[in-house]
């Protein structure tokens, strides 16, 4: 098993908590332990032998060719449990060697559902059946909600008292002291934080690489390898536009999503949530955490997020595509709390599409689950 995903979301201690008593524990963060999985990888495995627990694989790719033979001669399942921070150079060794011989979980900061200590069963779908199994779910108001954003998703965050400024200050310095030198080979740290910081600034958005780039004042080429290495190391989701070949219309423009809300509003200089809520980008941030949480809710229980948007040359929008068994689940996001039909009018142009359209629903600050028309659902935001 290989759990993947940025800094600090609970890795090491997901897997800890559920490891037997006779799995062995061992950080490739240590540098003497490192330099014996690089330089001799075979005598590692004499000294560290299944069942282990071997944090930061991606420091010793060396040990996955080791790994493949060790299971290929034992057949033996749950040998290797391994974590990784860094999926940009990671996932290819792993695709060489594992293929087929490792399951692999993308795990993120808390979810809401987590938060509240309710069950993630079954990744969210806005059908009849998932929204009964979540109706009585607690409802969150707006100051709560901007706390949430604001704070962001990491663990220590929730379980401990640290200072979220000193957090962030602390995790952005890591994160490009450690893994942009190791990914990108950046000269000058500062101008790839300036480059992070314009990112963030456009969550929520499509994505304009050639206005990105030229407001972080770097080339087109470094732009795209460093949206790259954001994605990779679990800071950034690209949301893809749904499209057939049966509609021309329809643009091809990935929108970018920061994972983790908080990491966004430090960046982004926020200072509290009441200015956050009542800020320029108070609209996309509300997005960005309903689309995290979906993916998280996906992802957590081991399973691909099919997820899209819908957006056409006449800039008719819908915010999520759910495709999910060769149907489209069309849902809409708005800080609201009195919606009405006509923040679904869209939803509409989806019939010009070749393949059947589900329930819909929109997720705003609404205090109760009511039918908004025939066919599609108001549901709070509590409820996801």
């Amino acid at each position: 098993m290989l759990v993947t995903g940025p800094r600090q979301v609970g890795k090491t201690t997901f897997l800890k908590h559920l490891a037997e008593p006779n799995r062995t524990y061992i950080t490739l963060d240590d540098p003497l332990i490192c330099s014996l999985a690089q330089e001799d990888p075979a005598l590692f495995f004499q000294r560290f032998t299944p069942p282990v627990l071997i944090d930061e694989i991606q420091y010793a790719p060396q040990l996955l060719p080791h790994i493949k033979m060790i299971v290929d001669q034992n057949r033996q399942p749950n040998m290797f449990w391994l974590t990784g921070s860094q999926q940009f150079h990671l996932m290819n060794g792993v695709s060489e060697f594992l293929a087929g011989r490792v399951g692999i979980v993308n795990l993120l900061g808390f979810s809401q559902r987590e938060l509240e200590k309710k069950s993630t069963d079954a990744p969210f779908i806005p059908t009849e059946v998932i929204l009964k199994e979540r109706a009585n779910n607690r409802t969150i108001l707006l100051p709560e909600l901007f706390e949430r954003i604001w704070k962001g998703s990491y663990p220590q965050l929730w379980t401990t008292d640290s200072d979220r400024d000193l957090f962030y200050q602390s995790y952005v310095q890591t994160y490009l002291q450690r893994d942009v030198r190791d990914l990108a080979n950046v000269g000058d740290i500062s101008v790839f934080l300036r480059f992070f910081r314009t990112c963030a600034a456009r969550t929520g958005q499509l994505l304009n690489i050639q206005n990105l780039c030229r407001d972080a004042d770097i080339t087109h080429i470094t732009g795209k390898r460093w949206l790259s290495i954001l994605e990779s190391s679990g800071i950034i989701y690209f949301l893809e536009p749904y499209h057939s070949n049966f509609n021309k219309r329809l643009i091809k423009t990935s929108k970018l999503y920061f994972l983790d809300t908080g990491l966004a509003a430090w960046l982004t200089e926020w200072s509290s949530p009441k200015t956050l809520e009542a800020g320029a980008m108070s609209g996309e941030f509300l997005e960005t955490w309903v689309i995290a949480e979906l993916i998280k809710i996906w992802w957590h229980n081991g399973k691909r997020a099919p997820f899209y948007y819908y957006r056409d040359k006449d800039k008719k929008e819908v915010d999520l595509l759910i495709h999910q068994d060769g149907i489209l689940y069309p849902i809409e996001i708005k800080k609201t709390a009195s919606p009405t039909r006509k923040s679904v009018r869209h939803f509409s142009v989806l019939k010009n599409l070749t393949v059947p359209i589900g329930a819909g629903c929109l997720i705003s600050l609404a205090t109760m689950q009511m039918p908004l028309t025939s066919e599609v659902t108001l549901i709070p935001i509590g409820m996801i």
